[in-house]
């Protein structure tokens, strides 16, 4: 089997409390989504702040 693994870390705050599934076989999934934000100033010196959102699927332990 391959070792290698990818990995993502996203710092921000969850939109909701994650809905967890329980699978056949055992297997548990958790659904969440996680939004991040991205501060800045814009051209006229304005802050702004863009928030984007991930939509994540967790496997495995949950």
């Amino acid at each position: 089997m391959n070792a290698l693994r990818n990995r993502v870390q996203l710092i921000g705050n969850l939109g909701n409390d994650p809905e967890i599934i329980n699978l056949d076989g055992g297997s548990k999934l958790a659904k969440f989504a996680v939004a991040t934000n991205e501060t800045y100033k814009n051209a006229k010196g304005e802050k702004v702040t863009d928030t984007q959102w991930h939509n994540v699927v967790a496997w495995g332990k949950t």
